[in-house]
């Protein structure tokens, strides 16, 4: 990508926010919007930087939360997903019930893992370990499902051994697939920590947001959420990076980068 390309595509997206947090100011005055349901910017911005040492502890507590049950469901749907796609057994057994599974909404079982393991740590790295396990264990399965027989039948006639065959053939056309999950479940990897604090917790982003709006405080809400979202931001920026470093080559990231 060119510098030039750069800048303007920079440009345009600082201006549209620009412009949209200048209408959200304005906004408020012109239509006279009671500032107990509206908050603007500006006070956001004044009241939130009043709590922001509760703010950054609470971004602390709701992060480990998301990276620790993210970094789980990398660790355990990678091998799941792949034993899935080479095994006829497990495709009719497991993969069936996976799906069942996904279907359900992962934050019913909240208040279960709640009320059996209380309000620390582990309940809620589970919670979000569930919302990110799933899309990356199916994608995960479709990415290693997605080569064609006609390459793989190809790779062993060279002498290639299985081994080989899976690192250099395999393993690579999986990747962007799999950067699909990845990618899925870091969105939603902050809104299952969210939630789970929502129902029960007593520190974290989630608990924080729910404590001031129910004070009738849009304004320290409106910052938790601001907090929230840099929070899944950040996540989504380090698997596009890591997307970046691992498959250059892919006509995602080409495009991406263009």
């Amino acid at each position: 990508m060119r510098a030039s390309d750069t800048i303007v595509r920079s440009w345009m997206f600082i201006a549209f926010f620009i412009g949209f947090f200048l209408f959200w100011e304005y906004a408020v005055v012109w239509f006279d919007i009671p500032r107990y349901i509206l908050t603007p910017p500006s006070l956001i911005v004044q009241k939130g930087a009043a709590d922001l040492d509760r703010l950054l502890y609470y971004t602390y507590v709701t992060g480990l939360e998301t990276v620790l049950g993210y970094v789980v469901a990398i660790v355990l749907a990678l091998p799941i997903g792949l034993a899935i796609a080479f095994s006829t057994i497990l495709r009719r057994t497991i993969y069936p019930f996976l799906v069942c599974i996904e279907m359900v909404p992962k934050i019913a079982f909240a208040p279960l893992f709640i009320s059996w393991l209380g309000f620390g740590l582990l309940p809620k790295v589970i919670i979000v370990f569930l919302v990110c396990f799933f899309p990356i264990v199916l994608n995960a399965i479709l990415a290693f499902n997605s080569l064609s027989e006609e390459l793989t039948r190809f790779a062993r006639s060279t002498g290639a051994s299985v081994w080989t065959t899976f690192l250099k053939i395999r393993l690579p056309a999986a990747l962007p697939q799999c950067f699909v999950g990845f990618k899925y479940a870091a969105i939603n990897a902050t809104v299952g920590a969210a939630i789970a604090e929502f129902i029960g917790s007593d520190e974290g982003l989630g608990f924080y947001i729910q404590i001031v709006t129910g004070n009738m405080r849009p304004d320290l809400a409106f910052a938790g959420i601001f907090f929230l979202t840099l929070l899944g931001l950040g996540l989504f920026g380090i698997v596009t990076l890591a997307e970046r470093l691992l498959i250059p080559w892919h006509i995602s990231v080409r495009r991406t980068a263009h």
